[in-house]
C-alpha cells in the first residue's frame, strides 16, 4: 500500500493560534478538513512524493536545506503530540517555504530529471518505482512526475508571495 501526500498551505497563525500543533489539531482535526480549503490553497501529489524527493534531493529520505524541505523537510508534528489525528502532519515555516520556493522557481525540471534511474530508484526503496518500472522507459517521469514538480513549484511560489506556511499530510 502506497502513502499519499498533499499539502495546504496556510498563514503562520489562525484564529489567532500561533502554534503549529495546535494549529493541526484545529485544521486536520475535524475529518472533512480537504473540503474546508479552497482547492488553490490544496496540492495532492498523491504517491509521487517520494520520487519527486528522490529527484530533487538524489536521496529518498534525506538531503540538504531547502530542497529537502519541499517534500520531506520540516517538523513532524505527530511527536509533538498531534498523533490523535491519524495523520502524519509535516510543518513548514513560511521562511523556510519561502527558501525552498525559491530553490523550486530557479531549479527546472530539467535540471532534476538526470536522477530518473529506475534501477537506482528501486534499490533506494523509492516509493511507486516498482509500478513505474512496468511502464514504457520514462513515462513515469514525464507522465506523473514533470507535472507534479511543476506544479509543486507553483504551489510553493505562491505559498511564498503570500507569506505562508506549509503543512504536508501524510497518509
Amino acid at each position: 500500500m502506497s502513502v499519499a501526500m498533499t499539502y495546504l498551505r496556510l498563514p503562520p497563525a489562525m484564529e489567532g493560534e500561533p502554534d503549529p500543533g495546535r494549529i493541526a489539531r484545529l485544521v486536520f482535526g475535524v475529518p472533512d478538513w480537504r473540503r474546508r480549503h479552497a482547492p488553490d490553497q490544496m496540492m495532492d501529489i498523491g504517491g509521487a512524493w517520494q520520487g519527486l524527493h528522490y529527484l530533487i534531493t538524489g536521496d529518498p529520505w534525506d538531503g540538504r536545506a531547502p530542497e529537502a524541505d519541499v517534500v520531506c523537510g520540516g517538523r513532524l508534528l505527530t511527536e509533538d503530540g498531534t498523533a490523535e489525528l491519524g495523520l502524519d502532519v509535516i510543518f513548514l515555516a513560511a521562511e523556510r517555504a519561502k527558501a525552498a520556493a525559491e530553490h523550486l522557481a530557479h531549479t527546472p525540471f530539467e535540471a532534476i530529471s538526470a536522477r530518473y534511474d529506475l534501477p537506482r530508484m528501486l534499490a533506494a526503496g523509492v516509493q511507486g518505482a516498482a509500478d513505474w518500472a512496468q511502464r514504457p522507459p520514462q513515462e513515469a517521469r514525464d507522465r506523473f512526475l514533470r507535472p507534479a514538480y511543476v506544479a509543486l513549484a507553483r504551489f510553493f511560489v505562491a505559498a511564498a508571495n503570500d507569506g505562508q506556511a506549509i503543512y504536508k499530510v501524510m497518509g
